[in-house]
């Protein structure tokens, strides 16, 4: 059973999974690439599974082994770059660049969440794995948009 104060975590966390989806796959009708389109579903696809394992969490009591952390290589791209406006004409780049900015501000809102929780325990270790997820997203997203702004071309 979980107190009230985490119940209350996970269900912002819930919320805020589903607005992701939400602005993702709004944002995946908006493009007319396609290969960037399918990028936005696939993290789109991603984040309904966030919710899935949340609920599961909340319903269940199913620890954070559901989710394995990784090693993330940490750009650091959304943080000096400025997050474009979502427009009708928003470049591929552009887009890579905006959902950087918002895995940025999931990671830190998961890293928020478990530094109220002392570690060791279980809901500060799966709250560090969400945190390790939205990363991943954030890494390549801006992976994505570096290698979109700056292609590699014949001269090395």
């Amino acid at each position: 059973m979980l107190d009230e104060k985490l119940l209350t975590c996970i269900e912002t966390a819930i919320g805020r999974e589903e607005e992701a989806f939400n602005f993702y796959n709004d944002l995946a009708g908006q493009v007319a690439d396609e290969s960037a389109r399918e990028t936005i579903r696939w993290i789109a696809d991603e984040e309904k599974k966030h919710k899935a394992f949340l609920v599961k969490f909340r319903d269940k009591g199913k620890g954070p082994k559901g989710l394995r952390k990784a090693d993330v290589v940490y750009y650091k791209l959304a943080e000096y770059l400025e997050e474009p406006e979502v427009s009708e004409n928003i470049r591929r780049d552009e887009l890579f660049l905006v959902a950087a900015h918002r895995e940025l501000r999931s990671f830190n809102f998961y890293t928020d969440l478990a530094a109220l929780y002392s570690e060791g325990t279980e809901i500060h270790e799966m709250l560090q794995r969400m945190a390790n997820e939205e990363l991943k997203h954030k890494e390549k997203m801006e992976y994505l948009y570096a290698n979109t702004s700056f292609p590699q071309t014949d001269g090395g």
